[in-house]
């Protein structure tokens, strides 16, 4: 295969069919000289770790009309932060781009690193997030590899090793094709080939531009494409939340250990997770089971027994208590926010945000 005719055709492709983003400089408006803004191609990479598109685009909108520049979500309260976050879910991904914005603002003047090297020295910035930045935002040779990538170069090579053993070879195979001349535009343009007509079921391979020199069509292989090594079964935890309110109708909550998972936000008091968690409460009253809730993380699914009472004790340290007019549920974690919204109905005079 010739390796710059064919990023040659994709991006001829691109320019014809690439996907209007919010944080995206379309290929037109590159060419006429507009250049992307480093913060927002970061901060879209960073959201659509592990999210689709559509999820990330209104917290994309929120996330930069609530704070447009890297200084101004450097300044933002943690709080505030991890609270319009919630609903994306990897909260570890939220304590980063914290740490990275802080970062970039103290030590770099609000502007981001222009090579891979120091990018990848950053929090919560890793081998794909680095090359991406580096590629879109300023337009260096830096191979982008994700999920899309891995299963066009899958496809367009024939590669049948299952992943994840085939990753080397679907980056070095990637990195072979990648064109020095708009490599920013060739990483999106991949993407979107992936995202779009590279599909993993019912791809458009009639209107593909790599339909001719694509092996895997040529061998009637496409559909079995990429292979992956069986995943193992999900196990699952349980654990008991403990949701109390007080006579006045303030919340009792903790804040989670900064690492781990959720950590560094609030929540309900709770058992530890696990196959079979001890029922204790975090202080004494007159606690009640009131139902399950389920949540599934990466690794696990998670049933929480929800238990709640109604006190006029105050809690001890390190539990927090917060008005109900300064209890926002929209903060907390979508875990937390199932166990809320299972456990109000069992209180009166409650206030939801």
């Amino acid at each position: 295969m010739n390796h710059q005719n064919l990023a040659l055709s994709l991006l001829n492709w691109y320019d014809e069919n690439a996907r209007e983003m919010p944080w995206r400089i379309g290929p037109q408006a590159r060419a006429a000289g507009a250049r992307p803004e480093p913060y927002r191609i970061w901060l879209s990479e960073v959201m659509l770790q592990q999210t689709t598109v559509a999820a990330v685009k209104t917290y994309f909108e929120r996330f930069t009309h609530l704070w447009p520049t890297i200084s101004d979500l450097a300044a933002a309260p943690d709080e505030q932060v991890m609270g319009e976050w919630a609903g994306l879910g990897y909260y570890a991904r939220a304590r980063n781009l914290l740490k990275c914005a802080r970062i970039v603002a103290q030590d770099f003047g609000g502007e981001f690193p222009r090579d891979r090297k120091t990018l990848l020295s950053l929090p919560g910035i890793g081998p794909y997030t680095a090359a991406s930045v580096a590629a879109i935002a300023f337009d260096l040779p830096e191979t982008v590899v994700d999920g899309n990538v891995e299963r066009v170069m899958s496809r367009l090579h024939d590669v049948h090793e299952p992943m994840p053993l085939s990753k080397p070879l679907l980056t070095d195979l990637a990195r072979q094709t990648t064109p020095k001349n708009r490599p920013g535009d060739y990483a999106q343009a991949i993407m979107d080939l992936g995202a779009t007509i590279c599909t993993p079921k019912s791809p458009k391979c009639t209107i593909c531009p790599w339909l001719d020199p694509c092996l895997a069509y040529k061998n009637a292989t496409v559909t079995q494409l990429p292979k992956k090594v069986p995943k193992a079964v999900k196990p699952t935890r349980y654990g008991f939340a403990y949701v109390a309110q007080s006579t006045s109708g303030a919340w009792i909550l903790e804040r989670r250990p900064d690492k781990g998972l959720l950590g560094g936000m609030l929540g309900w008091p709770g058992s530890e997770w696990s196959v079979a968690p001890e029922n204790t409460p975090p202080f004494e009253g007159e606690w009640a089971q009131q139902g399950n809730i389920k949540h599934t993380f990466t690794h696990f699914h998670l049933i929480l027994t929800v238990v709640t009472t109604k006190t006029a004790i105050a809690p001890p340290s390190p539990y927090l208590t917060l008005s109900a007019n300064e209890f926002q549920a929209s903060d907390l974690p979508t875990v937390m926010r199932k166990v809320f919204d299972s456990a109000q109905i069992h209180f009166t005079d409650t206030r939801v945000a």
